[in-house]
């Protein structure tokens, strides 16, 4: 590694770099690194500790032409590592003309490293008017889509001279954000450039299509009519945009129903249902029971996709498919018939079963539309009289749980608060926050109604309930569906590892607390809330409350909650999965819970679980907090194991 004087460093950090793709044959991966800006060259090293890093590569400043913000053209599952990222690239010319493409842990960290970058390159002559913001895939742009290598950029690069860098805090905030139009650290989207040229195209401005039908309530807000097209005036709010649809007409719509028409891909089609598991999606097409209907998902294999077909032929069952890329890039089924794209794939098969168990003939209609956060723009306190109150789906500590419709339309749950159950200003505060976390495994959380009492929380409606019912309900059935046992596990671990990122704290993860709505989608529900409890009905243990039966050593000792807490509580929700909700420790009284656990000992394994998700149990049981993973970790080895006993 080579040492610099400290004097000489710009910046330095870990991000995660893209394959540049220098050879036509070279495989497209994502590799964390740390790199090093200097005045004359930004450098990255291996992901080793610092007395072992190598260098791995360079660019020399001079030779830079674009700095700019790009378009999130990647999944999680091609990064193959956990977490947001905030993308940008580093445009320059050696002997080709190469493109470093970035992705920044924090939104922060890439408006940090993109001014940095800039100033140590405001002085060069090279630097150009457009640029593309998505990657050239060896067919064509993946931004513009056009078809030609050389061809100029579909985006105007912004107008970051010196004399337009500035150091408000406000305007970096401003640049971190996703913007439709060039993004700048004075923070103004789509301003001309200094060096735009008069016969320069006006740049072209963001367009996304409607993915749901979205009916607007509020004033202020758009309806959404599905695969429409429409123009993103602001999307500065990450859950909420200011579009303009074919009409004229202007207003807010939840961003998750939307995806940018540049990079809307597969998600067009009914037919596709992203990263849904070979569990949910048997399940799915079992509930259907139509001859040929059938689904396309992402493959357990990253990169590939998987035809899930259902057959009644010669009993009712799913088949499921790899769909393969032949040396001319071409996607096929059989061999004997080979397609250009996907969807010219599947539309042969509905014609031909081409050696198919069935031709492919429909696919599951009416697929629920996700949950906004919040139930309108900036919207988190609800009236009461907005609220139409149904039956009782159930009671917990905090008091009666009952489905609602919010203005006649829209399906919530409404949890009643006993008064003297919580401390209520607090939560109110909270709750403005909490509208804002949203992940496909998580409830909800639409708002609150506090200006009466008792106070009302409502969040999205699960249409199958508690967990821990949904487990001991259908235990026969269950029972011997393993596959689908860890489908769920998996589901809740990735829900807990976006909070773990967001360093929330559960404090009472357990079955009870997770809820199961359509297509066997589960999800983590009560995030936080047990901070708030004042009375419940748990023991309590050094002045403080809390589910004995979940807790590990340090929260039974010192009260210490933390993720690895959440992580101790994860195992014993594991076991109550496998168990098909049996209680854990069985009729041991609370003290005799403590004293096994502060002895060491656990849990047994459940009957008929498998042995490598025995083992990732007794990993969460770990006697120390430190010596338990993280749930981002928990959750890639959960994928593996699921790769390891199930065929996808």
């Amino acid at each position: 590694m080579s040492i610099f004087n400290t004097s000489l460093v710009l910046k330095q950090g870990y991000m995660v770099k893209r394959s540049q793709n220098k050879k036509l044959y070279t495989l497209v991966n994502f590799k964390k690194r740390w790199f090093v800006l200097t005045r004359k060259y930004l450098i990255y090293y291996d992901d080793e500790n610092e007395s072992k890093r190598r260098e791995k590569g360079r660019v020399e400043l001079e030779r830079v032409h674009t700095i700019e913000a790009a378009n999130t053209f990647f999944t999680t599952e091609e990064v193959g590592i956990e977490g947001e990222y905030f993308p940008f690239l580093v445009g320059y010319h050696a002997d080709d003309d190469y493109t470093l493409f970035l992705l920044a842990l924090q939104p922060l960290d890439r408006i940090e490293w993109i001014v940095a970058i800039r100033e140590a390159c405001a002085n060069n002559i090279i630097l150009r008017y457009y640029f593309h913001p998505a990657p050239w895939n060896g067919r064509k742009w993946n931004c513009c889509k056009s078809s030609t290598k050389l061809a100029e950029g579909c985006r105007e690069c912004g107008n970051w001279l010196p004399n337009s860098v500035t150091d408000d805090n406000s305007n970096k905030e401003e640049l971190g954000s996703t913007q439709s139009g060039t993004i700048m650290p004075g923070g103004t989207p789509g301003t001309p450039s200094a060096r735009q040229k008069d016969n320069k195209p006006v740049q072209r401005s963001k367009v996304v299509v409607a993915l749901y039908n979205y009916k607007a309530i509020e004033s202020g807000d758009l309806s959404l009519e599905k695969n429409q097209e429409y123009e993103v005036l602001e999307d500065s709010q990450e859950h909420w945009w200011k579009v303009k649809d074919s009409k004229g007409n202007v207003g807010f719509i939840p961003s998750n129903y939307v995806k940018e028409k540049e990079l809307l891909g597969l998600q067009q089609y009914e037919w596709y249902v992203n990263d849904m598991s070979r569990q949910r999606s048997e399940s799915l097409l079992k509930q259907e029971d139509k001859e040929g209907c059938f689904v396309v998902r992402n493959s357990s294999t990253k990169g590939l996709y998987t035809l899930s077909l259902y057959t009644k032929v010669p009993h009712p069952h799913v088949k499921h498919y790899h769909i393969k890329q032949n040396s001319r890039g071409e996607f096929f089924l059989s061999e004997k018939h080979c397609c250009v794209s996907i969807p010219e794939l599947i539309n042969y098969h509905k014609h031909n079963s081409g050696g198919l168990a069935s031709r492919l003939k429909t696919s599951p209609c009416d697929r629920p539309a996700p949950a906004t956060a919040g139930l309108s723009h900036d919207k988190w306190e609800i009236d009461h009289s907005e609220l139409m109150l149904l039956e009782e789906l159930g009671s917990g500590q905090f008091g009666v749980v009952r489905r609602g419709k919010w203005r006649g339309s829209i399906d919530v749950a409404v949890k009643m608060m006993k008064e003297g159950t919580m401390s209520e200003d607090d939560f109110i505060e909270e709750a403005k926050v909490m509208t804002k976390l949203q992940h496909t495994n998580l409830v909800q959380l639409y708002g609150v109604c506090s200006k009466n009492r008792p106070i009302f929380i409502v969040t999205e409606y699960m249409r199958h309930g508690s967990l821990l019912n949904h487990l001991r309900r259908h235990e026969q059935s269950l029972s011997s569906n393993q596959g689908l046992l860890l489908d769920m596990c998996i589901q809740i671990c990735k829900g807990m590892a976006y909070l773990e990122r967001l360093n929330y704290i559960h404090r009472d993860l357990a079955a009870r607390n997770c809820l199961v709505g359509t297509e066997n989608v589960v999800k983590v529900a009560d995030f936080g809330l047990a901070r708030y409890v004042l009375d419940d009905q748990y023991t309590s243990s050094g002045g403080s409350k809390f589910p004995i039966k979940w807790a590990p050593p340090e929260v039974l000792n010192y009260t210490r909650f933390s993720s690895k807490s959440d992580v101790w509580a994860y195992g014993v929700l594991m076991w109550e999965v496998f168990t098909c909700g049996k209680m854990p420790y069985g009729r041991l009284k609370n003290s005799e819970v403590v004293d096994r656990v502060q002895k060491g000992l656990i849990l047994e394994k459940p009957k008929g679980c498998y042995k490598e998700v025995y083992d990732v149990m007794r990993k969460c049981w770990a006697h120390l907090p430190e010596n338990r993973p993280s749930f981002r970790i928990l959750k890639d080895t959960l994928l593996n194991v699921s790769q390891g006993i199930l065929v996808d």
